[in-house]
């Protein structure tokens, strides 16, 4: 048996070699009900890794109105929606969504892996070509793969590349243009009015993901697009709940004419169960405090812009943004993990992220700064990181 698996021990063996084998740290308990700090193996550390961003998955309104919802209808999703899996709070849900992205109609998913896919091979085809920035999140390459589209990456936010990639192709049947509005690993922002534009010129589709914007940008957080004043302009809008609202699941808002075909073609809905209902009544709670809790997004900002000018200060490398994701690239796989063990034994939980995740030779230090951690805690984090970079060899 051993020898039968001989090749999957040589590739383990290839990939330790380039420090980039993966084990997880399990979470023991939540040393503060708000998420900011945590216990791993007994130790107390402060969580610079999480995607909780407005603090919102430790909230006792939204985790009551999740076991109430549970109490009515049930535990778990008892089939998928188009075979008697479908309950009024999934329908309230999506209605409650359309009205926030001011968009004609809504449809949830599980999660934005399977919202991404899910649309992008049910709204693109053999001979189309779908634009992706090369730095989009692995579920929009998949969903682009799963479609059999011809997929054409451009250049990271260069929207003068993609132009160029565009006139090559003007005469695709359909052409769409997908990307990320905030990007998960860089904490950057796409240029979005720019891809408005192209949009208009070559008469394309735009999909924009905001997994990352939504609950966090816009006046009532409905994401980035609304902060720019082009979500009218956008022909699919993706969000997810696994990370401002603090839940778990994902959505697209688009024209009714999309959803009706999405509900009919989406195979990752198709053929999925239903969401839990405790998770859909926890997440028109999220909903309903993100539209109305202005000081999360306040606070969120803030903080953001405190743990920048905090880095910057002790010389280190970052972006001059006001994004929640603020990474430290280290280069090397093995000096990332370095730093990030340091880090961990300093009480700092900030996780090494490698590739495939990130370009070869960009591995990092992705840390993720929440509504609720306190300016305080923000400083020391940052001396801890200071104190780390000293120890290294080689500074940074």
């Amino acid at each position: 048996m051993r020898k039968r698996y001989e090749w999957l021990e040589m590739e383990w063996s290839k990939m330790r070699e380039q420090s980039l084998c993966r084990e997880w740290q399990t979470v023991e308990s939540l040393a503060e009900s708000g998420g900011t700090w945590i216990v791993v193996g007994g130790k107390k550390l402060l969580n610079m890794s999480s995607n909780n961003y407005l603090g919102l998955a430790h909230d006792p309104q939204i985790m009551a109105a999740g076991e109430k919802a549970a109490r009515q209808w049930g535990a778990g999703g008892t089939a998928s929606r188009l075979v008697l899996g479908n309950y009024p709070l999934y329908d309230e849900l999506e209605q409650r969504l359309a009205q926030w992205k001011q968009r004609e109609e809504a449809l949830v998913f599980a999660n934005g892996y399977q919202a991404n896919t899910g649309v992008l091979a049910a709204l693109a085809g053999r001979g189309d070509v779908v634009f992706s920035d090369r730095l989009n999140h692995a579920s929009i390459v998949d969903g682009i793969v799963l479609s059999r589209a011809e997929h054409v990456r451009y250049r990271h936010n260069d929207w003068e590349h993609l132009a160029f990639l565009m006139e090559k192709h003007q005469g695709t049947k359909r052409k769409w243009i997908v990307t990320d509005s905030l990007f998960s690993m860089d904490g950057d922002k796409a240029p979005l009015l720019e891809l408005i534009k192209l949009r208009e010129r070559y008469g394309a589709f735009l999909m924009v993901d905001e997994a990352h914007a939504g609950g966090v940008r816009g006046e009532r957080g409905q994401g980035l697009c609304h902060e720019l004043g082009i979500a009218s302009q956008v022909d699919v809008l993706m969000g997810t709940f696994s990370k401002a609202f603090g839940v778990y699941g994902a959505y697209v808002c688009a024209d009714q004419v999309v959803i009706r075909h999405l509900r009919s073609k989406a195979r990752s809905l198709i053929y999925s169960t239903a969401l839990p209902p405790g998770v859909v009544g926890s997440t028109i709670a999220a909903l309903t405090q993100i539209e109305a809790d202005e000081w999360r997004r306040q606070a969120l900002q803030h903080n953001a812009q405190l743990f920048r000018r905090l880095l910057a200060e002790k010389g280190f490398a970052v972006a001059s943004d006001d994004t929640q994701i603020v990474p430290i690239t280290l280069g090397e796989n093995e000096r990332a993990l370095q730093f990030s063990q340091k880090l961990w034994e300093r009480g700092v939980a900030a996780v090494a992220i490698r590739p495939p995740t990130v370009p070869d030779g960009t591995a990092r230090i992705r840390f993720t700064v929440m509504a609720t951690h306190q300016p305080e805690e923000l400083v020391w984090a940052v001396e801890q990181l200071t104190a780390v970079r000293d120890e290294c060899a080689g500074g940074m």
